[in-house]
């Protein structure tokens, strides 16, 4: 078995990458970054260390690595003989993954099973997303069938990866908790091997779950530690007034999810109160500059903030934590951020009313219109 997996940075080592190499697959990183996929292909193992309760470190040996940047040929020919194509680059990165896969579908054995593509990012449907840019690159009437030779499945992942140290090497530190969620449907009988993996009939409850729990609260954390004046993530939630913020904030999308999802009051009470103990792990040395990088696109309108308070607002239930925390993200003005750099430019810009509209998504007639731009003066 054969899997490439696009982005060999700390997530793709320590997370998808470590996954499919104890699921027995030959593993080929592809990543634009050359200094890393050159000391990746120089290497012959690295080291992905657990932290926290029942810590263990796995050593991801047998892989190989390619620029998807110089060359294009080679990422191409192992997609085409691979069984599987995964990603951890960033949901705006994926239309340059697209016309790799597309080229390596093209010139796919037909003889051969259809290769599984599944994007493994922070997003809601992902793997929607790539396939929607995959298609946008074939000439009307020829999707279908170059389509029918992949399955694409949408997944939900879940692990912390700090920041690493200078002199970690392509070790990387990682949480002992992970998760990846699989939707199962694409599959029909022939489901994947992939243990540390779990197929479920619909992610959609899965990835809310985890999108509004996981990282509303974790950026949470980050934009309220920020502002008051904390550096690690975990120092900023043993401070009372950032945890009743993020507490607050979370038993609002808990509200949502349980009335969207059906899910167990109980049961959501007890993620909740895992994910917080994930946060104040102080064995992750985490930051607040590093998780709340790339504000504006977490202030978006279907994001970890504006989308579970639209959805707050429209049933009627409260949004006041939610609301303080994004009071705290157009605040967050960390220079080496570009996008922190822009929401700092935008605020001087546009009044609160436009930013409400053209940034986060919201026009006035929303219920969440009036309250967001309260938070926004």
């Amino acid at each position: 078995m054969k899997a490439v997996h696009f982005g060999a940075g700390n997530i793709g080592r320590g997370f998808i990458g470590l996954l499919l190499h104890e699921a027995g697959y030959e593993l080929v990183f592809a990543d634009v970054a050359a200094p890393l996929i050159d000391a990746l292909a120089a290497s012959e193992s690295y080291t992905v260390h657990e932290v926290g309760a029942g810590a263990r470190d796995h050593v991801v040996t047998g892989y190989s690595a390619l620029n998807s940047a110089t060359d294009e040929g080679a990422v191409r020919a192992a997609i085409a003989d691979a069984d599987v194509v995964t990603t951890a680059v960033g949901p705006t990165i994926l239309r340059f993954i697209a016309p790799h896969i597309v080229a390596a579908l093209e010139a796919r054995d037909a003889a051969r099973g259809p290769l599984v593509v599944m994007a493994c990012e922070n997003a809601i449907n992902a793997t929607d997303l790539l396939r929607d840019e995959m298609s946008n690159l074939v000439p009307t009437g020829e999707w279908e069938a170059l389509a029918s030779r992949a399955v694409f499945a949408n997944t939900a992942v879940d692990r912390i990866v700090p920041g690493q140290s200078a002199d970690a090497g392509l070790d990387v530190t990682v949480e002992t908790f992970s998760e990846w969620a699989i939707e199962s449907g694409s599959f029909g009988s022939d489901v994947p091997e992939i243990p540390g993996a779990h197929f479920v009939d619909d992610l959609a409850p899965y990835i809310e779950r985890k999108l509004f729990t996981v990282n509303t609260g974790h950026a949470t954390v980050a934009y309220a530690g920020f502002l008051a004046g904390h550096e690690r993530i975990s120092d900023a939630l043993a401070d009372p007034a950032v945890a009743e913020i993020v507490e607050t904030a979370l038993r609002e999308t808990s509200a949502l999810l349980v009335a969207k999802h059906e899910f167990d009051p109980a049961v959501q009470d007890a993620y909740r109160e895992t994910i917080l103990e994930r946060f104040a792990n102080t064995a992750l040395p985490d930051t607040v500059d590093r998780v709340g990088r790339q504000p504006l696109r977490k202030l978006s309108r279907h994001e970890r903030f504006i989308g579970p308070a639209a959805e707050l607002a429209e049933r009627g239930l409260p949004t006041a934590g939610l609301l303080a925390a994004i009071a705290a993200a157009v605040r967050f003005d960390v220079p080496a951020d570009e996008q922190s750099v822009e929401l700092k430019r935008l605020r001087t810009e546009l009044s609160p009313e436009r930013f409400a509209a053209e940034v986060c998504g919201i026009d006035a007639s929303h219920p969440l219109f009036d309250p967001l731009v309260a938070a926004l003066a």
